[in-house]
């Protein structure tokens, strides 16, 4: 049985993406607070951890080179707020802290969200949903 899911993300400024996700009001893994080779996001009240891995690192752990998120995306993270209200506040702490919007807050009815880019070009999707409203 899985215990715990770790997504790790390769990273080329671990200084610069600790003090990103920071400014957005994430929390580290007490174990990365001091840590400069890596360091664990807590995600979520379940504390799914994202590991912010340096790209040399990473590629040792995956044994293959990194995705150049710059030309590509190599997969897009989604996290659910409890509110339409968290989706705008969150939308303003990217902004203010520098992250790259790819896709404007957009109303759906059902689902309301909007799309980011942290300092490596990861994609993240923050979203509210009511799933009772989902057409079909």
């Amino acid at each position: 049985m899985i215990k715990e899911l770790w997504i790790s993300l390769p990273v080329k400024d671990l200084a610069l993406s600790k003090e990103f996700f920071k400014r957005l009001g994430f929390t580290f893994h007490l174990r990365h607070e001091t840590d400069n080779s890596m360091a664990g996001l807590v995600m979520g009240s379940k504390g799914l951890m994202v590991m912010l891995v340096p790209v040399a690192t990473f590629e040792t752990f995956a044994r293959y080179n990194a995705s150049d998120t710059g030309a590509g995306t190599e997969m897009l993270l989604s996290f659910e707020m409890d509110s339409r209200a968290e989706v705008d506040a969150m939308y303003s702490l990217v902004v203010t802290a520098g992250g790259t919007i790819f896709a404007e807050p957009e109303d759906q009815g059902w689902m309301y969200g909007f799309g980011f880019a942290d300092p490596d070009w990861h994609r993240w999707n923050v979203l509210w949903s009511d799933i009772s409203a989902m057409p079909g």
